[in-house]
């Protein structure tokens, strides 16, 4: 009996020190798996707050399938433009259709009086007329900066024949480069807010240029081909 009780305390020992080791090992589980909750959370809260912050059409993506269809910018034809003025960052340039049948069918009134670039007018014209927006969203006016709006990139303002007037204002780059922030006048709408649009980042090629780029090219005058001289008559033998 009392080897027995001798080797009864120390069984009591060891299993003592085991479930202890079990429960340290089990404490520092825990909280790894605590440090690791909160780290994936802090992760999650500061994600969340970064996305927060970029305008609100940024973050418009999903399933193109489930996109709004697209809608048309301006609702005139090309024949019911009169006049253009282009303010771009490092020029202004105004335009006027040729009221004569002769080309070219727009001429640059400013900051020169010549011919304009039919072909370069025209890829300004068609992207007005046939231009479509792939979203429309309306911002507090204190968040167009937020879009390049204020100040703009470019503006463009358009006379019709009928003395009506449209204005398109261009911003900055969507974060992957596809489309332009855009805004259509400067007018708030019922809600006391501003829509701005997307549209196509080809706009920037088109009102981007140079003044050399805006004036009719120089036509190549062909040179005249010469007389020809008269060839000389054989002789007839007597």
């Amino acid at each position: 009996m009392g080897a027995d009780k001798g080797l009864y305390f120390p069984t009591i020992f060891l299993c003592s020190i085991s479930q202890n080791l079990v429960v340290m090992k089990l404490q520092r589980t825990t909280v790894i798996l605590l440090l690791l909750a909160l780290g994936l959370s802090g992760f999650v809260y500061f994600a969340e707050m970064n996305r927060e912050t970029q305008p609100q059409l940024v973050r418009e993506t999903g399933n193109p399938k489930s996109q709004p269809e697209k809608q048309q910018i301006f609702s005139f034809q090309e024949d019911d433009i009169q006049s253009l003025i282009i303010n771009s960052k490092n020029l202004v340039i105004n335009l006027e259709r040729n009221q004569k049948s002769e080309k070219p069918r727009w001429l640059l009134t400013s900051p020169q009086q010549v011919g304009a670039n039919d072909a370069i007018a025209a890829y300004l014209l068609n992207l007005l007329v046939k231009g479509k927006s792939d979203r429309i969203l309306s911002v507090a006016v204190d968040e167009i900066k937020d879009f390049g709006l204020a100040p703009p990139q470019a503006r463009i303002d358009i006379q019709l024949k009928d003395k009506t007037t449209h204005t398109l204002i261009l911003g900055q780059p969507t974060y992957n480069n596809s489309s332009l922030y855009a805004q259509l006048g400067s007018t708030e709408n019922k809600n006391g807010k501003v829509n701005v649009l997307l549209v196509s980042k080809d706009f920037t090629n088109a009102v981007n240029r140079e003044l050399a780029e805006w004036k009719q090219p120089a036509q190549t005058i062909q040179p005249k081909p010469l007389p020809s001289l008269p060839q000389p008559t054989p002789e007839k033998s007597e």
